[in-house]
């Protein structure tokens, strides 16, 4: 297969989402060629992002009462000084996306109308129309990027892997095109891919999303951190769909509360904040009545009622098409894979551990979520980290390229990716254990097409291994054979290195 080479002097950013945009529009004047599979604003978890952006907006509130809520649910791996960075510089991002356009709902008086989510102490997230909050974000943000002259813009590309030069610094990527490969050589690389949520057979992420941006940086030596680490939001709505629909956990905000089908509060007797508990206790207690074959509801009858086609028109279109008026019925639920909160490596400003390469959003690890991301807090760590990232690229110097030759990784066919998707819902899901991550590991090993690596499989051997060696529960990582919490350490691995080698205790 012939490999076709261009250079570009420049930034090239991998991904579309709000991360990856921020950074294309923090960098300028830089030239920025950002690279996507799909159109700007679709196959990116950021628009479809209901909740809204978590900030400390109002006079009761702080930067310093943002960053403890953070750290409290990151369930002891949060690095603090991380969490103060995102707290202080996120006030500053929401308004910068209203000045673009951002249309954040307002109260009487012009003040951004917060509401409260889960284990906020407060209300501090700021909405649109009360889920349109991705969507509406994305929409000024490419509006921005597509008026900014120093922006490039490819689509149809999909990351096959980074390119390295014979010290290892990363000097390009590899992406596949309508025209077959090409290599793109550059001295700056960010990758801003998203997550993890098509390795799961139910996510509420884009199902194209598997990881290969954590992948393709693991296998030229990026240091990956708490890849084990998945939230599963626990209110996917259950009408059998791929993706997931998602009720928003602002419903609960407003007072909806979990039920069976008698009308039994199933949140009562797992925590003292009932259904506005952490995310990992409400998919464990969801999870829990499931395996009585108990159907569990979200019931915002009282709370929303006929107010839902205009506050949360996203939940009440999909609960429509599937012949449920969340007006009258209660909406069926159930836990599905929602965010990862593992990732490259990077510091606060993007930075990976090798030179050249850059990593923001979802696909990194800052230390901001440790083992729990806190509800609203991935736009705005997107819009925050993206910033940073971008302002650290438009600095950057150029570098001289020399490029190795090395393979190109393997697809995965369709029936390997279901079967993958299987095994990863079923023994690296919201309850693990020792048992069922070995099985899953062996299931990885029989799936690899011959020799070459395959991204897919590297994003799951990462987080299947990292679980298995974290023997404890933690935030989104429940073992059933170790339900106790242990000494609070972080993952920090490489792809040939033994997880249980290097884990590291928390700052």
């Amino acid at each position: 297969m012939t490999l076709h080479r261009q250079s570009f002097d420049g930034l090239v950013v991998v991904g579309g989402g709000l991360a990856g945009l921020s950074a294309a529009l923090a960098a300028a004047p830089r030239p920025v060629l950002i690279l996507t599979g799909a159109a700007l604003g679709q196959g990116c978890s950021s628009a479809w992002a209901q909740g809204g952006m978590a900030a400390a907006l109002s006079a009761d509130d702080s930067p310093r009462h943002h960053a403890a809520d953070t750290i409290a649910a990151g369930a002891g791996l949060v690095d603090p000084a991380m969490a103060q960075l995102l707290a202080a510089e996120g006030p500053g991002a929401v308004e910068r996306l209203a000045a673009m356009g951002a249309p954040f709902d307002r109260d009487t008086q012009g003040r951004f109308d917060l509401s409260l989510e889960a284990a906020h102490s407060r209300p501090r997230v700021a909405r649109v129309q009360g889920d349109q909050a991705g969507q509406a974000i994305m929409r000024a943000v490419i509006q921005r990027v597509l008026s900014s002259p120093h922006i490039q813009i490819r689509e149809g590309c999909h990351l096959r892997r980074l390119t390295r030069d014979a010290i290892g610094r990363v000097c390009g990527v590899v992406v596949d095109t309508d025209l077959g490969p090409v290599e793109i050589l550059t001295g700056t690389v960010l990758l801003a891919t998203g997550g993890i949520g098509g390795l799961y057979r139910v996510t509420t992420t884009p199902a194209q999303l598997k990881g290969e941006g954590l992948a393709a940086a693991a296998l030229v030596g990026a240091v990956i951190g708490d890849p084990e680490f998945v939230q599963f939001h626990p209110t996917a709505i259950d009408i059998g769909r791929d993706p997931a629909p998602l009720a928003t956990e602002a419903l609960r905000g407003e007072g909806a509360r979990l039920v069976d089908g008698s009308g039994r509060f199933i949140m009562a007797d797992h925590h003292p904040l009932g259904d506005l508990a952490p995310r990992d206790i409400v998919a464990r207690a969801i999870h829990a009545e499931a395996l009585k074959g108990v159907q569990v509801y979200l019931d915002a009858r009282l709370a929303v009622g006929d107010h839902f086609p205009r506050e949360f028109p996203a939940v009440f279109a999909a609960c429509m098409s599937a012949g449920i008026d969340p007006r009258l019925k209660p909406i069926p639920v159930a836990p599905a894979c929602h965010y990862h909160m593992g990732g490259i490596v990077t510091d606060a400003w993007g930075r990976t551990n090798l030179q050249g390469l850059l990593a923001a959003g979802e696909c990194a690890s800052t230390g901001v979520h440790g083992a729990n991301r806190l509800a609203s807090n991935s736009l705005i760590e997107a819009a925050v980290f993206g910033t940073r990232a971008g302002l650290l690229a438009r600095d950057a110097e150029g570098a001289a390229l020399r490029p190795i030759a090395e393979a190109l990784p393997r697809d995965l066919p369709p029936e390997g990716l279901a079967t993958l998707r299987d095994a990863m819902s079923r023994e690296a899901g919201v309850i693990r254990s020792g048992a069922g991550l070995s099985r899953l590991i062996r299931t990885l090993g029989s799936l690899q097409p011959g020799s070459e690596p395959c991204l897919p499989l590297i994003a799951a051997r990462l987080v299947a291994e990292a679980a298995l060696a974290r023997r404890e529960s933690r935030g989104g990582h429940f073992r059933s054979d170790f339900p106790q919490t242990g000494p609070a350490q972080r993952t920090l691995t490489r792809l040939d290195a033994a997880v249980s080698d290097i884990r590291v205790p928390a700052e």
